[in-house]
């Protein structure tokens, strides 16, 4: 069936990188792998910081709802799915076009806060508990997001993050002494917590053997090369690499390590699984729901830099163990994560709301 595709935040085909887009380009990738037809409805970005208190993104969102309502009326796809709905960043196309055309209206991911409810951010905070509540079906990426959605709606799915894994299926390697490998963009908000969490942590296991690469680069660069200066040469800043070079990089890696401060999930930890690596990783979000804990890596308590250093240690003195979590997290990956998962799960969903 061919269904509408539409990401308020930052359009799939957008030339920035972030995970935002890979996730949707993720969703319409598992659509055609479940025989269904995307297409982008509208590139139209919903975005204001600072709060649409005027109604002029509102307003040029229902422009563009009734442009798309002329462009599809004449052969209507069959539904209409809309990826991340956040306050700063609501549907104003979606719901009346679903509405107009008659078909299903669905979500993957979504957030609702309801300290947003007044001041200057109300209108966007309106317009995604009225999206949700016209939902068939709303796919809900963690556990944690289910329990904020579940006021709002009841047409809720489990639909766990997932990525393809194939191109992650490289031969490992093992080295002396073991090389750990962090992977995130070096932006000063969360991403640069994540790596002085890790700085500090790394400081506490100074006596032992261990080199890291760090793969990124970004605004706060010069303060995390600073907070790893004291580590000297066994930390080795690799720089951006692109998706086709990442797949080598976790495969000669034997830990993941990221403390992951403040992430929904991070994709970067299904990545490195899928190449077979173990995760080190802070339990934040939906952390501990695609890192199995013991099995294929160790989450540590969020923010405690103590209990991280801890579980690097513990990896560190126990190479069996980290060859026996390697291997496991593969099998974690594609028992759970990969895509033709995914892809039968949203099958499955759109089957049932067009039936």
């Amino acid at each position: 069936m061919r269904v509408a595709f539409y990401a308020p935040l930052k359009p799939p085909d957008h030339p920035t990188p972030s995970g935002d887009r890979r996730v949707a380009r993720l969703l319409m990738e598992a659509l055609k792998v479940a025989g269904h037809a995307p297409m982008l409805a509208s590139r139209f970005r919903s975005r204001d910081a600072e709060g649409d208190r005027d109604g002029s993104i509102e307003a040029k969102g229902a422009a563009e709802a009734a442009q798309c309502v002329e462009r599809l009326k004449a052969e209507p796809p069959a539904a209409w799915l809309t990826y991340h709905l956040y306050y700063k960043a609501p549907d104003w196309i979606g719901p009346p076009v679903a509405r107009a055309l008659g078909i299903p209206y669905l979500v993957a991911e979504a957030s609702v806060a309801p300290k947003r409810a007044t001041g200057r951010f109300a209108r966007g905070h309106r317009a995604i508990v009225d999206a949700l509540g016209q939902a068939a079906a709303v796919l809900a990426l963690s556990r944690l997001d289910m329990e904020c959605l579940e006021p709002v709606t009841r047409k809720l799915h489990h639909f766990p993050p997932f990525l393809d894994a194939a191109p992650f299926a490289a031969p490992r390697a093992a080295n002396d002494p073991p090389e750990l490998l962090a992977v995130g963009m070096m932006r000063a908000d969360a991403k640069l917590k994540s790596y002085l969490l890790l700085a500090a942590a790394l400081k506490q296991i100074a006596g032992r053997r261990w080199r890291l690469r760090i793969v990124g680069d970004g605004v706060a660069r010069k303060e995390i090369e600073d907070a790893f200066a004291p580590l000297g040469d066994r930390v080795v800043f690799h720089g951006a690499a692109g998706p086709e070079a990442l797949p080598a990089l976790y495969a000669a890696a034997d830990l993941l390590v990221w403390p992951a401060v403040d992430e929904a999930f991070g994709m970067v930890l299904l990545e490195a699984q899928a190449a077979g690596t173990p995760v080190i990783a802070g339990g934040f979000g939906g952390v501990p729901e695609i890192v199995a804990d013991g099995v294929s890596g160790l989450v540590a308590p969020p923010g405690d830099v103590a209990a991280f250093a801890r579980a690097v240690a513990s990896l560190l003195d126990d190479p069996v163990r980290r060859r026996a979590m390697g291997t496991a997290a593969r099998t974690h990956i594609k028992d759970n994560h990969d895509l033709p998962e995914a892809a039968r799960r949203l099958d499955a969903i759109l089957t049932a709301v067009t039936r």
